[in-house]
């Protein structure tokens, strides 16, 4: 007789390979951290938290995820290595428990005039091979429907290498079909060009006729025109011939040779298309991006009407649509069409597909068409187009990082992010989050805060434990934590108000408002509901408007606050005026600069695929100046004392009596006025993080001249805590005769604004429409959208 085997009641040991459950960090020392140790559980949802500054990016990116990255990198050949982005060790003593990093950030995705929404999430490329099997009339392979690749026809003799031997067979007019318009080349638009914006015709070349930037005929571009023989450098454009106009502005590449120099010669178009067309608008330096607008007009393609596609790719069709006309739909609106195909042959195919348009639809972005140009997405919507291919992964146990994915959503919107984030968790990953908004911290497993200030007053741990935990204490996140906004009690009254009538930019419905002036308005409504549509194209561009929106500062370790802002300028004047010199020799960029780093304060060694050293500048001591421009003070300090101070004491500087410097003085208030009084003049951009760039920007703009100011989600990368800093200098703008418009989702700011105007109600084509005009109050009062139900709870928390 057989006997049942006894069950173990002990629980069994718990294998070792289970026991590494934490990411430690010893001695993490990276930009402000203050030697932070810190131990991270892993398959755990942690946020980390911290007013603007305190070091949160340094912990969570530059450390933690850059040495994950950096020892992934290792894993490489040295041949390998030598193609990739050498990583320098993060300045931390132990890292410990480290997985795979996949970093989710708010960077733009990408500033090429030739990414859609399609070609970036691989959408397109899917289409491609779904009409190129389906479609009819057959017209070829997948780059068939490309829009970046050309047709080419060849002919002459094709040589073929097989088993040893050469095959030559002669080839007439072989067709290699692509999907490239050959009118726009793939771009959608043509340009034509203000022949009198790129040349005074009264003038020579030799007298500057030119007016395009960069183009001197002191440097290259003289020598070049002056030695092709093309024309006459000493006679004014308007007494050119035909022929020698045509090839001052339109001339093919030509071989010439110039003082011995084998050279190219191009026409002005061709090299201006080349060198400044060639990229998206917001990439390019400002004086650039002036003058392409000054000087060319952008129109619709006759050719292709906007699609970029070939009249063949257009030609080919599945259930009466071609690939332009399923790119151009609402992505929630092409799930459908591809649902509606039966095709077994393709049954992959269009299962990944709908998978991947099913993605967009499921984080929030199915109100977008697939030919929307990449470089239009915001920062919030380029992260969470960035997520979709995360979403149905297989993989587990790795770390993903993100930074703020509630930027730019709706409160309605941060619950679907909350579930995706949970989600990703659920499946057995790490998920660290930089976070500011109180509705996605209370979903965090383990909270991380960091303080207690920013800058030099941040950099350590003041709080780690849970979100219960973190109410009780008393850190500055602690304190505000359950801060909530309550309705004025009385709001102002606008004398007058902006017109707007039959505003159809995008997906706004012929919609008629009157925005309130002297007063702050806020545009709100679901992602996707219309509120920038409205703004870019109904108020943007009319007398006395500045719009301050969310386009990322550029800039490299030579750029600075003082730069930036134009602080730098009324300093070195004074200075030069102080102790009779120039004001070059005050700038590290120009005569003064240390010449051992030339005037970078840092001296950077390649080693080839090991990480680049970056070390102080022994002859400057990284004080980026020449010795004997340090000699020349004004009321007593030198140029790198003053860009060493904070904006705070800068300011008090500049306001005594031996140092006064007005122009620099109201550039530092302004500042100080967005809660940035505590970086350094000197500090470099690439330094600050995501919320200090944009209050930079933000006081850097409200200096231009206008009575109307829309702002573009000001709150973006805040702590709760800088709200109500940023809402005091709103109120002051108001109160000094501004009118302010804001497009924003922070409850905080609806409920401190005088008028609301809600878009909705839905996103897409299920938005574009008013669905609520007037005082918050009555917004809470009627709970009748979306954000009347959100702020009423809000409100009443």
């Amino acid at each position: 007789m057989s006997t049942a085997p006894t069950p173990d009641t002990q629980s069994p040991a718990l294998h070792v390979a289970d026991r590494h459950d934490l990411i430690r960090v010893v001695g993490a020392r990276e930009n402000n951290l203050k030697d932070i140790n810190l131990e991270i559980p892993k398959r755990r949802l942690t946020v980390f938290t911290g007013v603007s500054g305190s070091g949160k990016s340094s912990l969570v990116f530059a450390t933690i995820a850059a040495e994950s990255q950096r020892m992934i990198n290792e894993t490489y050949s040295a041949f390998v290595q030598g193609f990739m982005p050498s990583l320098a060790r993060p300045d931390v003593d132990i890292l410990e428990g480290l997985t795979t990093a996949i970093i989710v950030d708010q960077e733009r995705m990408g500033a090429n005039p030739r990414s859609t929404v399609g070609t970036a999430t691989d959408a397109n490329a899917m289409l491609r091979i779904l009409f190129s099997r389906l479609g009819q009339p057959y017209i070829g392979s997948p780059t068939a429907f490309a829009f970046n690749v050309p047709t080419r026809k060849a002919s002459g003799v094709m040589s073929t290498e097989k088993g040893g031997r050469v095959e030559r067979n002669v080839v007439r007019d072989v067709v290699y079909q692509g999907g490239m318009c050959p009118r726009c080349e793939g771009l959608g638009s043509v340009t034509d060009f203000d022949l009198s914006a790129l040349y005074d015709d009264s003038k020579s070349l030799n007298e500057g006729a030119l007016t395009i930037p960069g183009y001197s005929m002191d440097g290259w571009f003289g020598r070049i025109f002056g030695g092709s023989g093309f024309f006459d450098m000493d006679r004014p454009i308007g007494k050119f011939t035909k022929k020698q106009l045509h090839d001052l502005l339109y001339k093919e590449p030509t071989k010439i040779k110039v003082e011995g120099i084998n050279l190219t010669y191009e026409g002005l178009i061709p090299k201006i298309q080349k060198s400044m067309l060639a990229k998206d608008p917001e990439a390019m330096q400002p004086h650039i991006r002036a003058f392409v607008e000054r000087a060319v007009t952008f129109t619709t393609c006759p050719e292709c009407d906007g699609t970029r596609l070939s009249k063949e790719a257009r030609s080919s069709k599945i259930n009466g649509k071609n690939i332009a006309d399923v790119c151009a739909l609402q992505i929630s609106d092409l799930a459908g069409w591809v649902r509606d195909l039966d095709e077994p042959s393709v049954a992959p195919l269009l299962t990944g597909l709908q998978h991947l348009l099913d993605s967009f639809a499921e984080i929030g972005l199915g109100y977008l068409s697939l030919d929307r140009p990449a470089g239009t997405l915001s920062g919030g919507e380029a992260q969470r187009a960035k997520m979709i291919r995360h979403l149905g992964s297989s993989l587990t146990d790795v770390t993903y990082v993100f930074d703020e994915p509630t930027i730019g959503l709706h409160p309605h919107d941060i619950e679907r992010m909350n579930r995706l984030l949970l989600q990703l968790r659920d499946k057995g990953n790490t998920v660290l989050v930089v976070e500011h908004k109180p509705e996605t911290i209370s979903i965090a497993d383990h909270v991380v805060d960091l303080g207690p200030g920013a800058g030099t007053g941040g950099g350590e741990v003041v709080f780690e434990g849970s979100v219960d935990g973190l109410r009780g204490s008393d850190t500055t996140t602690g304190r505000h934590f359950d801060d909530r906004a309550t309705l004025k009690e009385s709001v102002r009254t606008s004398p007058a108000a902006m017109e707007v009538r039959g505003a159809a930019t995008h997906n706004l419905k012929d919609v008629d408002v009157d925005i309130p002036l002297g007063v702050l308005c806020v545009l709100t409504g679901v992602a996707g509901s219309g509120k920038s549509s409205m703004v870019q194209g109904s108020i943007a561009g009319r007398d006395g408007v500045v719009v301050i929106d969310q386009g990322a500062i550029r800039g490299s370790r030579r750029s600075n606050p003082a730069t930036y802002t134009g602080l730098l300028e009324p300093i070195r004047k004074a200075f030069a005026k102080a102790n009779g010199v120039k004001p070059a020799l005050f700038s590290a960029n120009s005569e003064g600069a240390c010449p051992a780093c030339n005037g970078a304060g840092v001296i950077y060694t390649e080693l080839g695929v090991m990480a680049t050293v970056e070390s102080s500048c022994e002859e400057c001591q990284g004080k980026r100046f020449l010795a004997s421009v340090l000699d020349f003070t004004l009321g007593g300090r030198n140029i790198a004392e003053v860009l060493a101070m904070p904006v705070t004491e800068a300011a008090g500087f500049f306001e005594s009596a031996e140092a006064a410097v007005p122009a620099a003085h109201k550039i530092l208030t302004r500042l100080s006025d967005v809660g940035l009084g505590y970086i350094s003049l000197g500090q470099p951009l690439t330094t600050l993080s995501g919320g200090e760039r944009q209050r930079l920007k933000l006081a850097t703009q409200m200096a231009e001249r206008g009575s109307i100011y829309v702002l573009d989600e000001p709150t973006t990368g805040l702590h709760l805590a800088d709200v109500e800093q940023l809402l005091g200098l709103l109120d002051r703008l108001v109160d000094s005769g501004k009118s302010v418009i804001v497009i924003e989702h922070h409850q905080a700011v609806m409920a401190h604004a005088d008028w609301i105007i809600d878009l909705g109600p839905g996103a897409g084509h299920d938005g574009g429409r008013i669905v609520f005009e007037g005082t918050p109050a009555d917004l809470v009062t009627a709970r009748s959208t979306l954000t009347g139900q959100h702020l009423a709870a809000y409100v009443s928390a």
